[in-house]
């Protein structure tokens, strides 16, 4: 979805809860992705894969210059033949620790194996976010969660567009020891540079 429609889409949904809570939940997803540490693991549930996300991110992350939120994807059904980014299976989920982020996104309850995992990875020190249904169990694994109920607004499409797009914006801040100078080459290179190409 580009600017544009996400502009419109946030005008249509002017006076309610989701611009707000979509920027909040963007702001927490790109305070914790630490360049150089563990990297952003991207990953649905078996019945889910979101690869929309994955895409926007790794968009937001070319054009931002934050190249720590493009997400590695993991994916419940990775074979080995695959090309090395659709290659990453559950297993990666076992190695999250410290200074990594896992972002769960489950429209309905995962699997007990993804649960496991998740709660394994948040022991291990790993941050856990979700965009969720609302259920209580990927809720209370973790540390910030947005939650699109049945008979919202909105559905849980429509709110990953609007995290991916503020996850890039420039009103978010920027994360720590990026100086103005740093910040600033970054926009020159951006406005100069063609566009990426997409997935």
């Amino acid at each position: 979805m580009d600017a544009v429609r996400v502009a419109l889409l946030r005008e249509v949904l002017a006076g309610t809860e989701w611009p707000a809570a979509s920027r909040r939940f963007a702001g927490t997803l790109r305070a914790s992705v630490v360049p150089r540490r563990g990297g952003l693991l991207l990953v649905g549930t078996e019945a889910y894969e979101p690869w929309h996300l994955a895409a926007h991110l790794v968009d937001e992350a070319a054009w931002s210059g934050l190249p720590e939120l493009a997400p590695t994807l993991v994916r419940h059904r990775a074979r080995p033949g695959d090309p090395a980014h659709l290659a990453v299976g559950p297993e990666r989920l076992e190695a999250a620790g410290r200074g990594a982020t896992l972002l769960v996104v489950a429209p309905e309850r995962p699997e007990e194996g993804l649960l496991q995992r998740v709660h394994d990875a948040r022991r291990a020190g790993a941050t856990v976010l979700s965009l969720d249904g609302g259920d209580p169990e990927v809720r209370g694994l973790a540390h910030e969660a947005l939650s699109v109920a049945e008979g919202a607004e909105v559905d849980l499409d429509t709110v990953q567009h609007l995290v991916g797009a503020a996850a890039g914006e420039n009103s978010l801040p920027a994360p720590r020891g990026r100086r103005l100078r740093d910040r600033l080459s970054l926009l020159a290179d951006r406005l100069t540079s063609p566009p990426p190409a997409r997935w």
